[in-house]
């Protein structure tokens, strides 16, 4: 896939604006100031239609600045409030919830996050979130262990097991609706916040849900599947900064009076790590590419975000212990990034699910189709 004009300008400029505004070390203070100006840019309206204030744009853009949040490790709320917010009402919310919506969360008068199953996934199943009818509204209770909030949200998309009859719903919900508990978690990347949040009989209007009957089951489905491509974009970018973080270093450590780079078994680690990286990036942009040109079918679009989200996990794993390794006894340390990159690639590495799944959904298409 060849990028236009269009996408290099946008990726050029985020590179150039996330290298200078990075906050993976700063305190969170900094946080809000930096999504402020990421939805000043326009960002967060990347793929919001235009007949609903928004760029009108599709999956290549929005995977070409993931791809860059994820190798500067930007802690922003883009991956909930784009990434899983706005799809999920993109594809399971009703016409009247998305007019509502969709603007303002674009252009920051709202920020919001997806609570599905644990690890973000949308099987009935695992939904935690139990919703059952209570005159005109509805009532909500449960836990969800592990949510994506960074402290920055003033909603969520709740998706809740109706207790009443066999079926899942979306709701709309306000983070300060009473009976709504939220703990911050205490996690190993840092740059990724997450909360565990109860719900205490938490009552909300009719009009609080906001899902198409019709498609919601289909349509969250396929928000986890688009999402998780998305996420494959920002780990091919931390791959990508990973490889650029041991090439520096290695040019600049000296050993035996040469610079280790120099060193042909470091040439061939690091000539590995291109490939794995680039092998990514080609999958994930040409999916990307598919999603925003065709009408794939769940099936196809399933097998497709597979491939691209397994080379994509692995590619990043790969990078991040190399460039720790490569960085000899300081790799590990918090003074140097191959320690920050290892985190993320370990976080990215289980949601939306671990590899195997993939491998094995991906196999299962293959084989049905054979």
């Amino acid at each position: 896939m060849n990028l236009s004009d269009e996408q290099r300008v946008l990726q050029e400029t985020a590179a150039d604006f996330l290298a200078a505004h990075t906050n993976a070390r700063k305190e969170t203070d900094a946080d809000a100031d930096l999504w402020s100006r990421i939805v000043e840019l326009g960002w967060a309206a990347v793929q919001v239609p235009e007949d609903l204030d928004g760029l009108g744009l599709g999956a290549v853009e929005l995977a070409l600045l993931m791809e860059e949040m994820g190798r500067r490790l930007a802690r922003t709320p883009f991956l909930a409030n784009v990434v899983l917010a706005q799809t999920a009402l993109l594809q399971a919310g009703t016409a009247e919830a998305q007019q509502r919506a969709l603007a303002e969360l674009a252009y920051g008068e709202r920020t919001a996050t997806l609570i599905l199953g644990p690890g973000l996934d949308a099987e009935l199943a695992s939904l935690t979130v139990k919703a059952r009818r209570d005159g005109e509204g509805w009532v909500l209770a449960g836990e969800a262990p592990q949510v994506l909030d960074d402290g920055l949200l003033t909603h969520a998309y709740v998706a809740a097991r109706i207790e009443d009859a066999p079926g899942v719903a979306l709701f709309e919900l306000a983070v300060d609706a009473a009976g709504l508990t939220r703990t911050p978690l205490e996690v190993w990347d840092l740059t990724r916040p997450q909360a565990g949040w109860r719900f205490d009989e938490v009552r909300v209007h009719a009009d609080a849900r906001v899902d198409d009957p019709d498609r919601v089951v289909a349509g969250l489905a396929r928000t986890r599947v688009l999402a998780a491509l998305q996420l494959a974009a920002e780990q091919v970018g931390g791959a990508a900064q990973c490889l650029q973080l041991a090439v520096d270093y290695t040019k600049e450590r000296v050993q035996f009076g040469k610079p280790v780079a120099s060193f042909q078994a470091v040439k061939h680690r690091v000539a590995e790590m291109m490939v794995r990286m680039e092998t990514a990036r080609s999958i994930v942009r040409g999916v990307a590419a598919r999603v925003a040109t065709e009408r794939l079918d769940d099936a196809a679009l399933a097998a497709e975000v597979a491939a691209a989200r397994v080379q994509a996990t692995e590619a990043y794993r790969y990078c991040a212990q190399e460039a720790i390794q490569l960085h000899g006894g300081v790799g590990f340390t918090w003074e140097y990034d191959p320690q920050m990159h290892f985190k993320r690639a370990q976080w990215a590495s289980q949601w939306f699910g671990p590899s195997r799944d993939w491998r094995e959904a991906l196999a299962a298409h293959l084989l049905d189709a054979a």
